[in-house]
């Protein structure tokens, strides 16, 4: 049995679940048009050219969270799901995950969108084990803040071997599915590191390294 893990944006599924949960927003009213549609769009820019300033990312991104009800909130995710993210689950991404299910393997998403996001997507994808940018919580209400590390570039790595130590697990025979260079510290860890659908910075450094490239679309 080895740990199979599975970056989530533009892997498993077709699109940006963070991004496409801010233009969900902007569909509901629920922030303001001009100035974050500008952030969103920029924030995206940033992540695609490895120059994210994550926590700024983080400042914006959660604040729509601390601003409305939990039950505001997840009654926009049910929507969220059906309008999204279930058009978006890429078949071919669900019988990868099959595949490695079958085999015995212990399924992990490691993604730095936050887990209000993408909670409820690895549990419609059946998969167990998550790790996610974590949102403070206190009292029920989400701060606005962020818990931890956030799990993106480096930070992958850390929660990684946080999860890792808890769990009493190894990177030993570990796969790792990715589309982003911005996951190049963790593909670089795993013994079997797998680009899915590139963009073109990974591309080019899996081509030199011999690691496989794989489409899902």
């Amino acid at each position: 049995m080895s740990l199979a893990i599975f970056d989530l944006d533009n892997t498993l599924l077709s699109i940006d679940s963070d991004h496409a949960w801010g233009e969900f927003l902007l569909e509901q009213g629920a922030v303001d048009p001009v100035s974050y549609r500008e952030a969103n769009e920029r924030f995206l820019r940033d992540y695609q050219d490895g120059t994210l300033d994550i926590h700024a990312f983080l400042e914006v991104a959660l604040k729509p969270l601390a601003d409305n009800t939990p039950e505001q909130l997840t009654a926009w995710h049910q929507q969220f799901m059906a309008s999204k993210i279930e058009p978006n689950i890429l078949p071919k991404g669900e019988e990868l995950l099959a595949r490695h299910r079958t085999r015995g393997d212990t399924l992990l998403i490691v993604t730095a969108t936050n887990r209000f996001i993408t909670g409820p997507i690895a549990k419609r994808l059946g998969v167990d084990h998550l790790i996610a940018v974590e949102p403070e919580i206190v009292g029920g209400r989400y701060t606005g803040r962020v818990s931890g590390t956030p799990s993106y570039r480096e930070g992958k790595v850390v929660r990684m071997e946080e999860w890792l130590a808890d769990k009493e697990l190894t990177l030993d025979d570990a796969w790792f599915y990715s589309d982003s260079h911005n996951d190049l510290p963790l593909l670089e860890r795993v013994d079997y590191p797998v680009a899915v659908d590139p963009d073109e910075s990974l591309r080019q450094v899996a081509e030199a390294r011999g690691w496989k490239i794989i489409s899902l679309r």
